[in-house]
């Protein structure tokens, strides 16, 4: 069993990198991986408090990006032309060197597979007050390694 001790030097979220079906992307901000675990919970006779246990999960994410290719573009064009809905594979790699995590246990990657894009996608946004674009994509995963 692990001992929870002081985090001197946390891990910081500026460190590291975001692929794309295995090509780094170089435009992305923010990258999240989530699992969120189907919960069942109910009583015995006899029990006072309640029992959880997991039924199934769901794998989300989102990535933020300042726009600098035309891959989304391409996947919607992709699809429909063929009519058949784009799978990739997204990872997300925490590579702080200086963290206190990295020290102990390395880099942190996960990697979603059967990543299916989800939500609104922006195709164009044009604003005489914005300053950057930054696309919001959300996506659903079947599983991570």
């Amino acid at each position: 069993m692990s001992v929870m001790e002081y985090n001197k030097r946390p891990i910081s979220l500026r460190e590291g990198k975001v692929y794309l079906d295995g090509d780094e992307i170089l435009d992305s901000v923010t990258c999240q991986i989530t699992f969120t675990p189907e919960v069942w919970t109910g009583k015995q006779l006899g029990e006072r408090s309640n029992s959880s246990r997991w039924l199934g999960y769901s794998i989300t994410g989102q990535i933020t990006r300042r726009r600098s290719t035309n891959w989304l573009e391409s996947k919607i064009r992709e699809y429909l032309s063929s009519g058949k809905t784009p799978e990739l594979t997204i990872q997300g790699l925490m590579n702080d060197e200086n963290s206190d995590y990295y020290e102990k246990h390395g880099s942190n990657t996960i990697t979603a597979v059967g990543v299916v894009l989800t939500g609104d996608l922006p195709l164009t946004r044009l604003d005489s007050n914005g300053e950057v674009v930054d696309d919001v994509i959300s996506f659903n995963a079947k599983d991570i390694s």
